[in-house]
């Protein structure tokens, strides 16, 4: 008999763990985790031009893995093209932690740069290139065209969420 108990005993704990295995585990974040891929429309952002925005990222999305760009208000004039200096309130919110990283707004002061000549990550290059002055626009960049493994205080592989105003294209 005690050979059978020991049998039980076994099936016992081997059922046991089988049954937690099913019920998930450490495998139920993994299936929670999102399979959607969020668009613009899935970001949400408050104010018009030249007021702080603020920015919300859903967690029911995973990031984009390509460039988005979106006027959310329209500007006037012609777009902005390489070469050509633009000045721009932005504010920043990284997506992992949905928290606001940087602001030129909170600084009361717009961020100069020339597009296009490098100075600023990739995804601000390409993703300017056509705004027009006054436009606000909304960037997703990847890490790819952002800060890859890290760096400027963003954690490595990090998709950033840009709300940006077109203060002034041109000299």
């Amino acid at each position: 008999m005690r050979t059978l108990g020991r049998i039980i005993g076994i099936g016992t704990v081997a059922m046991a763990a089988l049954t937690l295995t099913a019920c998930g585990g450490d495998d139920d974040k993994a299936a929670a985790a999102p399979t959607r891929v969020c668009t613009a429309d899935d970001i949400g952002v408050t104010g018009g031009f030249g007021e702080n925005p603020k920015i919300t990222i859903p967690d029911d999305c995973k990031p984009p893995t390509e460039l988005i760009s979106k006027d959310l208000v329209a500007g006037s004039g012609p777009g902005a093209t390489a070469g050509q200096a633009l000045s721009m309130n932005y504010s920043l919110v990284t997506w992992s932690d949905k928290k606001k990283l940087d602001s030129s707004f909170d600084r009361g002061k717009p961020f100069p740069l020339t597009l296009g000549a490098g100075q600023v990550i990739q995804g601000w290059d390409q993703g300017l290139v056509g705004i027009e002055q006054g436009a606000r626009r909304l960037l997703i960049v990847p890490p790819t065209l952002g800060y890859g493994a890290g760096g400027n205080g963003v954690k490595p592989n990090e998709t950033l969420v840009f709300v940006t105003d077109a203060v002034k294209i041109g000299q």
